[in-house]
């Protein structure tokens, strides 16, 4: 009986991890469809920039790795290359992870259970940026809380590589790469997002979220570089969220 118990338990593991591979797996291939393509052609970008202004390759990807966010590279290479100190470099990388911030508060609660392991926390935390984000919220809601967080870390290995490999692959190209295409590489992530955003938005409040986004961002850039985006999202975001109660509120009284 005890053996019969044994086994029956030994099953349900093997069962257990071999599912869970699975789960792995399906999040790796995300990084073989177009989130994946668009990240390795943007790494290819930064790294064809990166060789361009004087940068190591091991530097280059070693930037890739710990930061994993295309906007943290781009402002640490720009410091660096003016000659600007590293204090002063990790004080912009740090308020351009401000950003993240948000996506991390509205991810978390999808990916913690009482059975995720702390080194699994701190590797999703790794993996928040903006393509991943995306997809993770895209995908996880329609998983059983079991497979959310193995999915999640699918993804952001998937996507970490492909970024891996484009930032290897652009350094070599630099000398071929004109750099005003390497500049335009760098843009696609968030065209990328920006095309999300609208293909996922349903309500009055994603729409004009969207659009008060898009008007607010260049003159706050001009007025408050380094700050724009922050100050776009809460400014942004807190309009549409009262424009939007208040358009439905108004449909409301109608009926």
């Amino acid at each position: 009986m005890d053996q019969e118990t044994g086994n029956k338990a030994e099953g349900v593991e093997s069962n257990t991890q071999g599912h869970g591979s699975r789960t792995f797996v399906n999040g790796l291939r995300v990084a073989l469809s177009t989130p994946g393509a668009i990240l390795l052609a943007s790494a290819a970008g930064f790294g064809a920039l990166a060789n361009d202004a004087g940068m190591s390759q091991f530097n280059a990807i070693f930037m890739m790795a710990v930061f994993f966010a295309l906007p943290a590279q781009v402002v640490m290479m720009d410091q660096l290359a003016r000659g600007g100190s590293i204090i002063g470099g990790a004080l912009a990388v740090a308020l351009t992870g401000v950003r993240l911030v948000p996506m991390m508060v509205t991810i978390m609660p999808w990916l913690t259970g009482a059975r995720t392991a702390l080194w699994q926390r701190l590797t999703a935390a790794h993996f928040v940026a903006i393509t991943a984000w995306f997809e993770g919220m895209r995908l996880l809601p329609k998983l059983p809380d079991s497979q959310r967080m193995t999915m999640f870390l699918g993804i952001g290995t998937g996507m970490v590589t492909a970024t891996l490999i484009g930032t290897v692959l652009g350094f070599g190209l630099a000398g071929s790469v004109p750099p005003a295409i390497s500049a335009c590489l760098l843009f696609l992530t968030p065209i990328y997002f920006f095309l999300s955003l609208m293909a996922a938005a349903r309500l009055t409040v994603d729409w004009l979220a969207i659009v008060i986004g898009a008007l607010l961002g260049p003159p706050l850039y001009m007025l408050t570089p380094g700050l724009d985006l922050l100050f776009t999202g809460l400014i942004g975001g807190s309009a549409a969220y009262v424009a939007g109660k208040q358009y439905d509120g108004f449909f409301e009284d109608d009926e």
